[in-house]
């Protein structure tokens, strides 16, 4: 590359919202020029039974078979066929089921793995020009285009681009870098995910369990044909996480399963732990000139009913729409497109995800009985029930034009 190569699009972050942007462009045509941008090493590793998951809803499914990534990960994919949402300590519970959504499922939970190398080779394999490492140290935006300096392990270098496009996580430095600003909340919570095997299948149910100290979700993995292994994700307070970690693993494993209740049967083995801090970061903006936010460099969101990939997902597939109109990638309509088409979808699933943090961890006197008679009534046949039925499939809308393709 040279000093100053020129690009139509940079995208700055080479995450999984990222390489689907890059990707998704890649079938444009004509495609425009790309420059992906990651800091850190692209890595490489093997399967392994107790590796990360995220869950993607059948929107996302869409979206990514649009762009071409869903065939080289599919067979990585767990499909899971029902949901059941509870509360420790009431009988009330609210079931979905793919039969009923008229789909063979009502999403996947896939190795982040899987989905990272398939959406980097489909990235190189369209010709998108790929620097990694290379880290941005400084912008500069002018009337017609965004000027990056960079710096990699050969020094510093530089490229232009007519539109610059931050997915550089929620600590963004596409954003400090322009000055903006963020709304953040701590939810005094983190997330112990690991991964589990059950002496019960799980039969493809996913269960979101709700305890009075946070959300324990329990999800069917891949790679296992007997149905035993499954995700484990178990939302504590923060002051209680170092107890947690601290616990050798059967007796983790016992206060997990005793919080979950007796549907799987005992929770026989446990995985390699990750602890992840757990905060909503929402930028006031979407846009800057000629520069837009997309995925956790937008939002990023508790993960509590697993929304935050699939809703960056879907800003990556509106942008994508809006691009392949043709003209100037970097124009102000067209960045007042994208963020009036996202205000929408954004602002619905953080205060979805929001709302169901401060619901479920409030002791609050009288909110149990809300909590579970919101619970019934979810079993019912209602258009709160479709609505967050359409909401958890990624359909809640406005739905990108690469998720409405059957």
């Amino acid at each position: 590359m040279t000093a100053a190569a020129t690009f139509d699009v940079a995208i700055v972050g080479g995450g999984l919202v990222g390489c689907s942007l890059a990707a998704a462009l890649s079938r444009t045509v004509p495609a425009p020029r790309v420059a992906l941008i990651e800091a850190m090493p692209i890595r490489t590793s093997a399967p392994a039974w107790d590796e990360r998951c995220i869950a993607l809803n059948a929107g996302s499914r869409r979206i990514l078979e649009a762009i071409g990534a869903w065939d080289a990960l599919s067979h990585d994919a767990e499909p899971i066929l029902s949901t059941h949402i509870s509360e420790r300590g009431r009988f009330g519970a609210a079931r979905f089921t793919a039969e009923q959504a008229g789909l063979p499922a009502l999403g996947y939970n896939t190795p982040l793995r899987a989905i990272n190398d398939s959406l980097w080779a489909h990235a190189r394999a369209a010709g998108v020009t790929v620097l990694c490492p290379a880290r941005l140290t400084s912008l500069e935006t002018l009337a017609d285009h965004v000027h990056l300096r960079l710096e990699d392990d050969s020094g510093p270098s530089a490229l232009r681009a007519r539109l610059l496009v931050a997915a550089d996580g929620a600590r963004s430095a596409v954003r400090a870098a322009l000055a903006l600003s963020a709304e953040t909340r701590e939810y005094e919570q983190t997330a112990l995910v690991t991964a589990i095997r059950t002496r019960h299948p799980h039969g493809g149910v996913a269960y979101e369990r709700f305890l009075p100290t946070g959300p324990l979700a329990v999800l069917p993995k891949p790679r296992d044909a007997a149905g035993h292994a499954c995700s484990l994700v178990w939302t504590v307070p923060t002051a209680q996480v170092a107890e947690l970690e601290a616990l050798d693993d059967a007796t983790l494993l016992s206060r997990a399963s005793t919080q979950f209740g007796e549907r799987l049967g005992a929770f026989l083995s446990i995985g390699r732990r990750q602890s992840h801090p757990l905060s909503r970061v929402m930028n006031e903006q979407l846009r800057a000139p000629r520069t837009v936010f997309v995925g956790n460099a937008a939002q990023s969101l508790h993960p509590v009913a697993a929304q935050g990939f699939n809703l960056g997902l879907r800003d990556a597939a509106t942008l994508a729409e809006l691009l392949a109109e043709g003209g100037d990638p970097g124009s102000e309509a067209r960045l007042e497109a994208y963020e009036s088409q996202r205000r929408r979808d954004r602002t619905r699933t953080a205060d979805f995800t929001d709302g169901l943090v401060r619901l479920f961890s409030n002791s609050l006197p009288g909110l149990r009985g809300l909590r579970h008679l919101g619970l019934l009534l979810l079993e019912l046949d209602t258009p709160a029930r479709d609505a967050i039925l359409r909401q958890n499939l990624g359909f809640g809308g406005p739905v990108p034009a690469l998720a409405r393709r059957p």
